[in-house]
């Protein structure tokens, strides 16, 4: 206690170098369709406990419930303890007249319980394009309306968390000067500073984004340090290299403290499930030990290249794409899959000795996994999902080719 890393925003106010991302709450043993208010509330409390102040939710995440859970947890705190972050998650076209964005933005307020939010975010600009902002944001009066509003002091901080289209990015900082942005969000990791377009087109590399709000003096809130838990789940053959050169630090360690490190890095947003999650996360930044240059150049050049030659599904298990109209489970399907393919499972990718068997173990680790019901082959193709999809993963496609192949290796099995 009393270690935590702490960077100043623009106003001078210090902000825990690790934040609270509200978006994978714990749900209960029992009934994992329901949240556990009780974990999280002591979860909550263990955070602040040791220093954590910066709390970041939106009306998206968690089935809509996130802004409920969230607001119930930090409302027994002094509200002078903590900063609420949440986001004008206007994506559905129902929601993008100037009146209904009003009653989203008044909402957030009722749910968690304020009567100002800290840092509001336009969600995810870039996703659809400039068409996309002009209908979410500025034709409908909504950013001039939030700029009135922190005028007033009904938002303290106004930014934009970024996926997507580059131009629309370059266009909302190339009008820095009348907009004002006090924080903008963006995906930094190691893996994504040089390979972020390489692993999907549709991206753009963190080194590039980090580099244009440096330019301006704009702080930047890192989200998806670990790629929704990919770079700490590596193949065991990089975990043993990580291990070596740091045998009492986690995997997950390298990638957080590599996300604080950079100058003009306000906060490093996790979403933490379990409270193992959390201390391990406060391990790294109480105190920061900031990478070295060598350190830095590892991950780049050797670590980063080994996870791009894996060629995985790029899924972060934000849920952004839930819930399925048809029960199909879109994140738990290509997290099992990337999980196996790290760890060698996959039936294709052993040799005829052993091919069998692990045609027999991917097929029981599966239903272990994901309910029958809920697996690629009860896709109908409708693309409900993709609109919704950050990292632009062409979700139907991507059932398809994972149904087919399971269904090879079931007729392979005789009936399995």
């Amino acid at each position: 206690m009393g270690q935590m890393t702490y960077r100043e925003n623009l106003k001078g106010e210090k902000v825990s170098l690790l934040g609270y991302g509200m978006m994978r709450l714990p749900s209960k043993s029992d009934n994992p369709d329901e949240y556990d208010q009780e974990m999280i509330n002591k979860q909550v409390d263990y955070a602040m406990e040791h220093g954590l102040n910066y709390f970041d939710t939106s009306p998206a995440y968690c089935r809509g419930l996130s802004e409920r859970c969230t607001g119930i947890a930090l409302h027994r705190h002094k509200r002078e303890d903590y900063y609420v972050a949440t986001k004008l998650s206007n994506f559905n076209p129902q929601t993008w007249s100037r009146e209904a964005s009003i009653e989203m933005y008044h909402n957030s307020m009722k749910e968690l319980q304020v009567d100002y939010i800290d840092y509001y975010l336009l969600h995810s600009i870039g996703s659809g394009g400039m068409d996309n902002l002009h209908s979410r944001y500025l034709d409908n009066g909504m950013l001039d309306f939030l700029m009135k509003e922190r005028e007033a002091g009904r938002i303290r901080n106004l930014g934009f968390s970024y996926h997507g289209d580059i131009k629309v990015f370059d266009y909302l900082l190339e009008h820095h000067d009348e907009y004002k942005w006090d924080f903008v969000q963006i995906e930094l990791n190691y893996l994504d500073w040089d390979f972020a377009n390489e692993i999907n087109g549709n991206n753009t590399d963190a080194r590039y984004l980090y580099a244009e709000l440096q330019k301006r003096g704009i702080p930047a809130v890192i989200m998806e340090p670990l790629l929704g838990g990919r770079l700490a789940n590596l193949p065991q053959y990089l975990v043993k290299e990580l291990k070596q050169r740091n045998p009492e630090k986690s995997v997950a360690s390298w990638a957080f403290r590599y996300a604080g490190t950079p100058e003009g890095v306000l906060t490093v947003l996790s979403g933490m499930t379990y409270m193992e999650h959390l201390k391990d996360n406060l391990l790294s930044y109480c105190p920061l030990v900031p990478l070295t240059e060598e350190e830095t150049e590892y991950l780049h050049k050797d670590i980063a290249h080994k996870i791009v030659g894996l060629e995985n599904i790029p899924c972060n298990d934000c849920k952004y794409c839930m819930p399925c109209p048809y029960g199909v489970d879109i994140p738990g399907i290509f997290v099992h899959y990337n999980k196996c393919k790290n760890e060698g499972m996959l039936p294709h990718e052993v040799g005829d000795n052993e091919y069998r068997k692990h045609r027999r173990q991917y097929l029981i680790s599966l239903d272990r996994s994901i309910e029958r019901n809920r697996q690629a082959d009860h896709c109908i193709g409708c693309g409900q999902c993709q609109p919704h999809c950050p990292q632009n993963i062409r979700i139907p496609r991507e059932l398809r080719k994972l149904s087919d192949m399971v269904e090879q290796l079931k007729r392979s099995m005789d009936g399995f």
